[in-house]
């Protein structure tokens, strides 16, 4: 019985840290006071944490308030470089963003969420440094629904019961079989589209990346609406897209 109950003891004491660090990284800094208020916490338990942090260097106190540590950034950089695609993918897509002068990112999936690994832009469209590291739903932007497509339909129901399915812009696909349709879609195009599905005025193409048979990642094509016309997307980005993902492919297999 005590070990049980040293065991749910640390569990909390962990689940309290976690809400902590995330508190921290969605208000970019605050006091042990402002972070008890937030977290319902005494301040003693918030101050305990804080310092082990800061004995850590994930957390730096400027005086005023606790902000995250650059231990995070490192422990980052270590994460990514632990992909095989990032690799793989990372000069590949700085040429394919030269050649389009669109932006072009790098997605990969986790437990049914995407997340931007890297990204580039030639046209100053988008800002990287607060993108790279989002989490984003899978069902609506083109890379996630790219992987998808390409993912058991069991797993992809799974997903969906898991995450739902919530609206970004009145163009989100909330439908579970029209979602379903889509993918199908994708699959027999060749490509996944997204119009301003997750964000007003951002178009964006798709293809996955694949690895021993399954979608590891996606590649992104995105740009202004009224840049990125079915138009252009047919006669312009479909076969530099194709052509950098089938290199990316080739270098995960043979390096």
């Amino acid at each position: 019985m005590k070990e049980r109950a040293d065991d749910g003891r640390a569990i909390k004491s962990n689940e309290t840290l976690f809400a902590i660090v995330e508190t921290l990284t969605e208000t970019g800094g605050a006091g042990v006071t402002e972070l008890a208020d937030r977290l319902d916490l005494a301040k003693s338990t918030v101050h305990k944490h804080l310092v082990s942090l800061e004995r850590r260097r994930y957390v730096v106190n400027d005086g005023h308030q606790y902000r995250l540590g650059l231990q995070f950034f490192n422990t980052g950089v270590s994460v990514r470089n632990q992909y095989d695609v990032y690799h793989a993918a990372k000069d590949r897509i700085e040429r394919l963003a030269a050649e389009t002068n669109e932006a072009v990112w790098l997605i990969v999936h986790e437990n049914g969420r995407g997340i931007f690994l890297y990204g580039v832009s030639r046209n100053d469209s988008f800002s990287f440094d607060s993108t790279i590291g989002t989490w984003v739903p899978l069902h609506a932007n083109s890379a996630g629904k790219a992987i998808l497509a390409h993912l058991p339909e069991q797993e992809v129901v799974e997903i969906i019961e898991h995450h739902g399915l919530p609206s970004q812009t009145e163009n989100t696909i909330t439908d579970e079989e029209t979602l379903l349709d889509e993918l199908e879609a994708t699959r027999e195009r060749g490509y996944a589209m997204n119009f301003q599905e997750d964000m007003r005025g951002l178009h964006a193409i798709a293809t996955p990346v694949i690895e021993d048979g399954r979608p590891i990642a996606a590649v992104t094509i995105a740009g202004a609406a009224n840049r990125l016309t079915e138009e252009r997307i047919d006669a312009e980005l479909c076969e530099p897209l194709f052509e950098a993902v089938d290199d990316i492919e080739l270098r995960l297999v043979y390096g």
